[in-house]
């Protein structure tokens, strides 16, 4: 049973451990992104944030739990680095491999028109979209051409001004048409 005391001070070998795992295991994690690149820590897509996340755990894991070695967490952080480095090196060779990894832009307002297909798949709601609007500095949706989903889940936000002149086809890579629907403006 723990006492009170034994919450803030359980022993001089558990913070023994701390003190050398902590720095050991932040100089490995520098390292590993030194040799595998800025991409290993970027949020680029879904895939790099899991990464992100899963690296932090594994670094608490040898810090703080008795059974797992300094080794073993530098070997699981190696390894995963270096799963991500091959799975990014296979999205830029395949693109089924891109495909099937990374997530589609959805385009969530076009012309200022709520695209309701698009936001109900992606679980985006009008208030998380006005809150893009409003951060972007704009304050109606009429003000908007575009609100964009983007892979990495960020959102993105262009101008009627941005868009002007382009009636269909292609904008910054993204296929207008292939993201076009018949939603209706509820407010029209």
């Amino acid at each position: 049973m723990h006492t009170l005391a034994s919450l803030f001070f359980d022993g001089w070998d558990n913070l023994e451990r701390v003190l050398i795992a902590t720095p050991v295991l932040y100089i490995a994690v520098i390292a590993f992104v030194r040799l595998t690149g800025k991409r290993s820590t970027s949020q680029m897509n879904n895939f790099d944030w899991i990464v992100t996340v899963a690296i932090g755990s594994i670094i608490a894991s040898p810090v703080l739990l008795k059974d797992v070695s300094i080794f073993e967490g530098l070997l699981a952080i190696g390894l995963l680095f270096g799963l991500q480095w091959f799975l990014t090196s296979l999205i830029i060779r395949s693109e089924l491999v891109c495909t099937v990894v990374r997530a589609s832009p959805s385009v969530l307002v076009l012309r200022g028109v709520y695209q309701r297909d698009a936001m109900k798949r992606s679980r985006v709601t009008e208030s998380e979209i006005m809150s893009a609007i409003r951060e972007n500095g704009y304050a109606t949706l009429e003000d908007i051409g575009l609100v964009i989903l983007e892979s990495d889940a960020k959102l993105s936000v262009l101008s009627m001004d941005a868009i002007e002149g382009v009636s269909s086809g292609e904008i910054g890579g993204l296929d207008i048409i292939a993201n076009q629907e018949d939603s209706e403006d509820p407010d029209a």
